[in-house]
């Protein structure tokens, strides 16, 4: 009997995690959350096409360190003894703090101390991905916001210079698995920019590089240039959210060491899920979304756990 009771307890902790996020968490508290968050997109991508890549990307970047908890968006505060994860290699270009703090404004005045700031970017990612023509799905909502901020930890987050099998790892230690989800969101790279910094090393001699792609990049990025400069990681639909990232790997026409890994690795149970998006955005779309809200649920903040934060930036 009492075995029985550890294991009915180990299952409960283990499903804990997540236990309380639901697609209708503030279907009472402030029911306008989405259309709200979506008006405030709205606005913000007439100005700036990039804003929904920027967001999911920061959405990813806060997941994959100590859960979806708000805490990437934590300004210093030695008051309060947090050292952002801002200043960290990772997360040196993520660049959300201003629409973030508008999706902020905007719902404080409507449903004041209700949403938080984790929340904030898992709804945006969402409705950045379908304003730029992807998948549509219901946000599991009721997440926290974070009291700490962990820069150790971002070393957990995948980088451009990553080998295959550490990118796998990285997925695998966050409980995503390292096909399928693997490939999935490296699908978020079918929109925004990347800096030539991150892939310049590549073009003197990477052989999984088309040599006419090669020649394109050698005149965005000259070797000893700038290495801030931006270019498209989808050279051919580069705003839109679509599948043409696969057929891009598949033509040797990955921007990303780590992308193109996905189809260029010699055996690697990734490659035949890159032919199946490529050959189906359908499929792509519906794989996406799963791992979406895998990425999501990972190590959330529920129910009196910590706080909503009045400003994204620091603690209440």
């Amino acid at each position: 009997m009492a075995t029985i009771f550890l294991l009915l307890a180990a299952v409960m902790l283990a499903g804990g995690s997540n236990a309380h996020l639901s697609p209708t968490f503030y279907s009472n508290t402030c029911p306008n959350v989405t259309s709200i968050v979506r008006q405030v997109l709205e606005q913000a991508v007439q100005s700036d096409v990039r804003i929904g890549a920027k967001i999911i990307r920061a959405h990813f970047h806060d997941c994959m360190v100590q859960g979806c908890d708000g805490s990437l968006l934590l300004d210093d505060d030695a008051a309060n003894g947090i050292d952002s994860e801002k200043d960290e290699i990772p997360n040196q270009t993520i660049d959300v703090d201003s629409i973030v703090a508008d999706i902020k404004t905007a719902l404080e005045n409507a449903c004041p101390g209700v949403v938080s700031c984790a929340d904030i970017l898992a709804i945006g990612s969402q409705i950045g991905v379908s304003l730029d023509g992807g998948p549509t799905w219901k946000v599991q909502l009721g997440r926290r916001d974070s009291r700490t901020a962990n820069p150790a930890g971002t070393t957990g987050i995948p980088g451009p210079f990553d080998e295959f099998s550490e990118l796998q790892r990285k997925f695998r230690d966050v409980g995503l698995d390292d096909s399928t989800d693997l490939v999935a969101l490296s699908g978020a790279h079918t929109f925004g920019r990347a800096r030539c910094g991150t892939f310049r090393h590549r073009l003197p001699n990477d052989t999984t590089l088309d040599p006419t792609f090669v020649d394109v990049l050698r005149k965005i990025c000259p070797e000893g240039g700038n290495a801030n400069v931006l270019t498209n990681l989808d050279l051919v639909t580069p705003d839109d959210f679509d599948n043409n990232y696969y057929t891009n790997l598949q033509n040797n026409r990955g921007l990303l060491q780590t992308d193109q890994a996905l189809f260029s690795t010699n055996g690697a149970d990734t490659v035949p899920i890159v032919d199946r998006f490529a050959g189906s955005q359908s499929e792509f779309f519906d794989a996406f979304v799963q791992s979406m809200i895998k990425l999501g649920n990972i190590s959330p903040l529920t129910g009196s756990n910590r706080e909503i934060r009045a400003n994204c930036r620091r603690i209440n």
